[in-house]
């Protein structure tokens, strides 16, 4: 039976994960074995919980341990769970932070793909985005939802990139970090266009690039595998990945705007490709 336990002492052991270590040391927490990460309201951690990630202790406001959502939470929640409330004030002090729904979950991190396995044929892997140092963990995350919400396959990252873990990340995903598989890209010696077209797929470069096409352009509908590769913030795409591209696409624009930040432009290109993927399939 699930213990529900009041938080009466702030320096219990237990509650370090909340409010001692920051995402470096969560990451690390059971090195070499790997680590947790911190999954943030209600929405979010049925998400995790439905995806089959594994959850290490829960710590809720104490008026919810009556709330019907919280009670369905806690039904998923194995027996030998340990459980603490505490008044949302006291929670606060806990984390630091303004507490968003209420409840926290700390849970292992899930074992990663291996980068050909997620690839593979046997994967089925049709439509894929690809985040080259994409560093603020905001837009890793709506990156995220855009991609769940516009039928893109799987998630491919740079080593540079923010970890989609971070509870910032998951918080803006709304969960749908839990939804695509995902994995790193980590080889030094082939930039990731070079190695996606080895593996038979069109990479699609979003870049403001002399002689990009259009994002509506009629050749992007005809390509059956597709990845759409989204730069950082500040600096784009590498120099790498531009040159072994197979296209350089821009997103029309209006009134003088030049570019949108790697979120919103993620999101439209998602709209605009998957969703002719999708129509081709039909």
């Amino acid at each position: 039976m699930i213990r529900i336990n009041e938080i009466g002492d702030l320096s219990n052991k237990e509650l370090e994960v909340y409010k001692d270590l920051n995402e470096a040391e969560l990451r690390h927490y059971y090195e070499p074995k790997g680590g947790i990460f911190i999954a943030e309201s209600m929405k979010v951690i049925r998400r995790a919980l439905d995806a089959g990630m594994q959850p290490e202790s829960l710590l809720m406001e104490k008026k919810l341990v009556a709330d019907g959502e919280a009670k369905d939470i806690l039904g998923l929640l194995p027996d030998d769970i340990l459980v603490y409330t505490a008044e949302k004030k006291v929670l606060e002090e806990i984390t630091g932070y303004n507490l968003t729904g209420g409840m926290l979950c700390a849970m292992k991190r899930p074992k990663l793909f291996y980068f050909d396995d997620l690839l593979s044929d046997k994967a089925g892997m049709n439509k894929i985005a690809v985040l080259e140092n994409v560093q603020n963990p905001t837009n890793t995350g709506a990156i995220f939802r855009s991609a769940a919400a516009f039928g893109v396959d799987g998630v491919i990252l740079t080593k540079g990139c923010s970890d989609p873990l971070e509870r910032r990340s998951i918080r803006v995903s709304m969960g749908t970090v839990f939804a695509i598989p995902w994995t790193y890209y980590s080889d030094m010696d082939t930039d990731i266009a070079s190695a996606l077209k080895q593996r038979g797929f069109s990479t699609i470069a979003m870049a403001l690039a002399e002689g990009a096409k259009s994002l509506d352009d009629q050749v992007l509908k005809q390509e059956e595998k597709v990845a759409v590769m989204i730069g950082n913030e500040a600096h784009g795409l590498s120099e790498a990945v531009l040159a072994n591209a197979d296209h350089k696409v821009i997103i029309p624009m209006s009134n003088g705007v030049d570019s949108l930040n790697a979120a919103a432009a993620s999101a439209v290109a998602f709209w605009e490709l998957m969703r002719v993927r999708e129509q081709v399939e039909k």
